[in-house]
């Protein structure tokens, strides 16, 4: 069965085109007028996405899911690159005069205005899911991941649970309306009906477009999907071993994938999205206490909790993106002591070196300068 979405058209490398030249130009003579301050700073007076220095949104819907979910979809500046299905992006919202930044799938299908699904776990999440309006701007940064649909005409499986179905539903809104060839199976994970994101969404394409097959698996009552063996997915996809498979959700649930698929002898068949980063947790790693200069503060340690969890808890407001180890938003000089690089184990013990608080935990007592 073909599942893959016809090629885009190439476009051409020899004439620049003319509208964003004629934007340029129009900056320029713009100057004349402002100088000493750039024309984009007027602008902004009257258009609040307009920024010289940070790419905006603003939020034209707030749709809850569930009652702890809610879908928020926002129109960005112009310099916003089109998002491709399965993508996310940072998002930065100001909470009590601090900038906090996450990554979030995007929902939508491509070619659409963007949104994001977001589920209220967290102090960031939660804001946004209980606090936005319409009109409110947020923060952005560009689209950016690769997991993304093949290029070619293929089968596909997709495993998620809870969150992790977000960025699928950008995958199967973008996909079905334009293929009616396509083969999907949808392999979904949540705890009741109720707790399920998109669940009317996703019966009306099921009933839709014959291309697609979805299986709820609703865990409260039928338990987590078993990826330790083949035995579920030989039940509910036998034959799931020649399909493209894209997994997201709980990490346990990642981890169980990767090494199915490695034991399967089809590594190359499995894409795996990851919302947070893979540490390497030691039984035997010592803490310490952390100072936090700046504000004042200590806190006993573990040696495998990060010293951005360690600082949050302490009410300690430290700079974080991603909290993955991949933006460096959170790079906090270092004044005394050792940390542990959690993703690769690495120590550091240079005074003033910039260290990753959301990756990095205390070995011994710790001075930030924070």
């Amino acid at each position: 069965m073909n599942s893959a979405l016809p090629p885009r058209p190439a476009r051409s490398s020899g004439t620049p085109r003319r509208g964003p030249l004629l934007k340029r130009a129009a900056w320029r003579a713009a100057e004349v007028f402002t100088t000493p301050a750039p024309p984009q700073e007027f602008a902004r007076l009257f258009n609040p996405l307009v920024s010289s220095r940070q790419l905006r949104g603003v939020v034209t819907a707030v749709r809850h899911e569930t009652a702890n979910s809610a879908t928020i979809e926002f129109t960005p500046g112009g310099t916003w690159d089109a998002h491709k299905a399965g993508q996310y992006a940072r998002i930065g919202v100001e909470i009590d005069g601090v900038r906090n930044w996450r990554s979030y799938s995007l929902v939508t299908a491509e070619g659409h205005d963007p949104a994001i699904t977001v589920t209220a776990v967290g102090r960031v999440s939660s804001h946004l899911v209980h606090h936005t309006e319409p009109g409110d701007l947020l923060f952005l940064a560009p689209p950016q991941g690769d997991f993304l649909l093949p290029t070619g005409p293929r089968p596909l499986l997709m495993l998620t649970a809870g969150s992790g179905l977000t960025p699928v539903m950008s995958m199967l809104r973008t996909l079905l309306p334009q293929r009616r060839d396509a083969d999907v199976v949808v392999i979904h994970s949540s705890r009741t009906p109720d707790e399920t994101l998109f669940l009317d969404e996703l019966t009306q394409m099921n009933d839709a477009h014959h291309s697609l097959t979805l299986v709820h698996r609703f865990t409260e009552h039928e338990g987590r999907l078993d990826l330790a063996t083949t035995h579920d997915l030989d039940t509910l996809c036998p034959d799931w071993r020649s399909r493209k498979t894209y997994v997201c959700g709980p990490q346990e649930m990642l981890d169980d994938a990767e090494r199915l698929w490695h034991s399967e002898d089809l590594p190359h068949e499995l894409s795996v999205e990851r919302f947070a980063p893979t540490l390497f947790a030691d039984p035997d790693a010592r803490g310490g206490v952390v100072t936090f200069e700046k504000s004042d503060k200590e806190a006993s340690a573990e040696g495998n909790t990060t010293l951005l969890e360690v600082g949050e808890d302490a009410g300690v407001l430290l700079p974080s993106g991603c909290r993955m180890g991949i933006c460096r938003t959170c790079l906090t000089p270092l004044v005394s002591g050792t940390v542990r690089n959690l993703s690769s184990g690495e120590l550091c013990s240079d005074e003033g070196e910039l260290i990753q608080t959301c990756i990095s935990a205390a070995v011994g007592p710790v001075h930030l300068d924070a």
